[in-house]
């Protein structure tokens, strides 16, 4: 089943670190602390400052040179679609996350597989538990993972990862806005019943009108 991917301490502790460079922190030809002073400065063990090293030498921000340490080679920082959702308000993620929605529907309708299909549907059934007794953070996550299984099934790669992405933030909403109830979950279940049906039946033009008004809130 499809899982919402956390980042590691490392892939935050390089995201910290590139912050850092972009920000003058860290001058081009300048040497980065010692392995003790950053993970002391992170709060975070030596194996997750080395891999945050490695992420951005792999890059080519950084240099290790051994025995005498670590530099910063350059500022050419390409900034993942991830941090920059990282850093937008989140009217703006949902904007995204909307945007797709239909359209997603639509291609799920017609290029998914029987075990796509499969993974949805499971998502739809648990999100229909959890919601019924009221286990409010679990039924979130599986409210996302049924959306993103949808996305999965699109037969677009990138259409998928951007949705995914966008997700995340999500997520993160209903954590604090649904103030633990899974009230608006049981009375839009019907409504994802419906969309689940409408892809199952390969019919994308319902599919995208049902997810169009799930963003919208009709139900």
């Amino acid at each position: 089943m499809t899982q919402i991917q956390r980042k590691t301490l490392a892939q935050e502790v390089a995201e910290r670190l590139a912050e850092g460079i972009i920000n003058d922190e860290y001058a081009i030809g300048g040497k980065l602390p010692t392995e003790p002073e950053l993970m002391k400065m992170y709060g975070v063990g030596r194996s997750s400052i080395r891999e945050a090293i490695k992420i951005l030498s792999i890059k080519g921000i950084l240099s290790v040179q051994q025995g005498v340490g670590t530099f910063v080679v350059s500022k050419n920082i390409q900034e993942s679609l991830e941090t920059r959702m990282n850093r937008a308000q989140i009217e703006e993620v949902f904007e995204v996350r909307s945007l797709l929605e239909a359209k997603i529907a639509a291609r799920a309708a017609i290029h998914h597989t029987k075990k796509e299909l499969k993974i949805i549907k499971s998502y739809l059934d648990l999100r229909a538990k959890l919601a019924e007794e009221n286990q409010a953070l679990e039924c979130y996550q599986t409210d996302i993972n049924f959306h993103v299984a949808i996305a999965e099934a699109c037969g677009n790669p990138l259409l998928k990862e951007i949705y995914k992405i966008a997700s995340k933030h999500v997520l993160r909403t209903y954590e604090s806005s649904h103030n633990n109830s899974t009230d608006s979950f049981k009375a839009s279940q019907k409504i994802h019943t419906d969309l689940y049906q409408y892809i199952a039946d390969k019919d994308p033009d319902n599919a995208a009108l049902t997810a169009q008004k799930i963003v919208e809130k009709q139900y």
